[in-house]
């Protein structure tokens, strides 16, 4: 495979290729206004809606910010993320209690669910307003971008299925629910998520179980950077302990290193050239 040099709106279904396009979506997530609606232009996507909302949650985290770019084929919202740092402090304080999840399914996060109410109801409007010709739809994001683009298809498959979601790609996700709502929305969302994580990133590895787990469809890359469909938990495990050898001098930042989205991005990338 090459990489390829135009967003793919057409394809369906998994792909390493959609994959790197969801994931150059999410990265931009992080830029300005301005740059987001040229970049967007730039891979055919005409309409682009913003949406920031701010709230004052339990935890250093002030906004969400997201935005949805459109095409007369595919409609992608990209949820913006939060520094490794950060993120890591407040997922791992374990005090808060959950909240209830979407259409009454088990129990989400109390950060992400207020993170993503305040601001769904735009996304889901944008949607519906952008949506004039049975568009794809598809959410991303990274980090806790990508706890809300997975909670945001959550809630648009359980409490609004005539829009429910065509896929959801997360890199660097954290734990975001139980195993109540992750079997719900495995359930009827299987085959349309997949939960990137790069060797030993240290938010997918939070909070800590048994409280949050994950959704299923991982996607994993080793520490070679190579793209694995499945991978054994003992697999996995002689994998995160080799990433940790690969700087001698500082082990333990490998957890961080391999949360950030350009290192996502540059793995992703190796694995179509």
């Amino acid at each position: 495979m090459t990489v390829p040099d135009s967003f793919d709106q057409t394809s369906s279904g998994y792909s390493p290729q959609r994959a790197y396009w969801l994931a150059r979506a999410a990265d931009l997530a992080y830029k300005d206004r301005a740059v987001i609606e040229d970049q967007a232009a730039k891979w055919g996507f005409g309409q682009v809606r913003h949406h920031e909302t701010r709230f004052t949650p339990p935890f250093p985290l002030q906004d969400t910010q997201a935005y949805t770019m459109a095409s007369g084929r595919m409609i992608v919202t990209a949820f913006r993320g939060t520094e490794p740092a950060q993120i890591r402090d407040w997922l791992s304080d374990a005090t808060t209690p959950p909240s209830p999840g979407p259409g009454g399914n088990g129990y989400v996060h109390y950060g992400f669910a207020e993170a993503l109410r305040s601001v769904y109801p735009e996304v889901a409007g944008a949607i519906r307003e952008l949506r004039t010709d049975g568009q794809t739809v598809y959410f991303t994001g990274h980090s806790l971008g990508g706890a809300l683009a997975m909670l945001a298809g959550a809630r648009m498959y359980l409490e609004d299925p005539h829009l429910a979601a065509d896929g959801v790609y997360t890199y660097g996700q954290p734990r975001t629910c139980d195993r109540l709502l992750a079997d719900a929305f495995h359930k009827g969302f299987g085959g349309r998520m997949y939960r990137f994580v790069n060797n030993n990133d240290i938010v997918p590895q939070l909070p800590p179980e048994p409280v949050f787990t994950h959704v299923r469809a991982l996607r994993y890359i080793d520490s070679g950077g190579r793209l694995h469909e499945s991978m054994p938990m003992f697999s996995a495990l002689a994998d995160r302990a080799k990433g940790l050898t690969a700087d001698a001098f500082a082990p333990a930042s490998d957890g961080i290193r391999d949360h950030f989205m350009r290192n996502y991005l540059a793995a992703l990338e190796k694995n179509l050239a």
